[in-house]
């Protein structure tokens, strides 16, 4: 039987995202030292919060962000594990609707004001179209989350940034698939005055050939993705469903590409 391994887009076994939530002005400033080094991640926006300063301007979000994901952080930021559970639904699907409306694709990524969680929350979250939702913390990992909604990054960046981004840079096995999660505010940046750091980091991780740079939802759709192909019984031909290509590695040999809607053998 032919051994298959999954990859990420490309053939590669080796992923970064971002994550930085409240869509503050500074954000500005982050995009586009991400741009400017291929880096890529998904911004949690308030939409409730746009009339409190020191925001971007909602007219701003479908440009700014283009390239990136725009993704929930719920309306007015409660801490929503106080809350009842249809006060946390309409937090959830209102801010869905409104920043529907500016960027024109369908939000599906959430991360938990103040950090904030239960499991009925955790369990209510497919049905409110979301399918991952980020919580607080560093990981200290390279491994993929377990569970999508309680994903935790690999660090925040004023954590182990440039030491863990060297050991990631590092890894070389190709029998694993690794990514590195990186969170914050990007007002942070301008609080503790060390933009340097994130702009050392970009520098230093971006162009990377294997390494797949992607937003949270982009990874979130690959690995499922993945789960969805229709394999032979001895692994000789596949089916991919998806209208997305899906990338596998046969027997150690290089990454081969399944078009999406096509059986390929292998």
């Amino acid at each position: 039987m032919n051994r298959v391994y999954c990859c990420f887009p490309g053939g590669k076994h080796k992923a970064l995202t971002m994550s930085y939530d409240d869509g503050r002005s500074y954000d500005r400033r982050l995009v586009e030292i991400f741009n400017q080094n291929g880096i890529r991640g998904t911004f949690h926006l308030n939409s409730g919060l746009f009339d409190r300063g020191d925001r971007v301007d909602p007219d701003e979000i479908a440009t700014l962000y283009q390239g990136h994901e725009v993704a929930c952080h719920t309306v007015t930021h409660p801490t929503i594990a106080r809350c009842p559970l249809p006060e946390v639904a309409q937090e959830v699907l209102d801010d869905r609707e409104w920043l529907e409306k500016r960027t024109g694709y369908p939000v599906r990524g959430l991360s938990y004001p103040n950090g904030s969680v239960s499991r009925e929350i955790e369990t209510m979250l497919p049905s409110l179209g979301i399918r991952y939702a980020r919580v607080v913390g560093s990981s200290d990992s390279f491994a993929l989350p377990e569970n999508p909604y309680r994903w935790q990054a690999t660090c925040h960046h004023n954590h182990r940034l440039m030491e863990l981004g060297e050991e990631f840079l590092k890894l070389f096995k190709k029998q694993y698939l690794y990514l590195m999660y990186v969170w914050g505010h990007s007002y942070e940046f301008n609080d503790k005055n060390n933009w340097s750091l994130i702009e050392n980091f970009c520098r230093m991780m971006g162009g990377q050939e294997d390494i797949w740079y992607c937003t949270n939802i982009e990874f979130m759709d690959c690995m499922d993705d993945f789960k969805r192909l229709q394999f032979a019984a001895d692994n000789h031909f596949v089916y991919n469903p998806n209208a997305r290509d899906c990338w596998i590695s046969v027997n150690d040999q290089a990454p081969v590409c399944i078009p999406g809607g096509k059986t390929a053998a292998l």
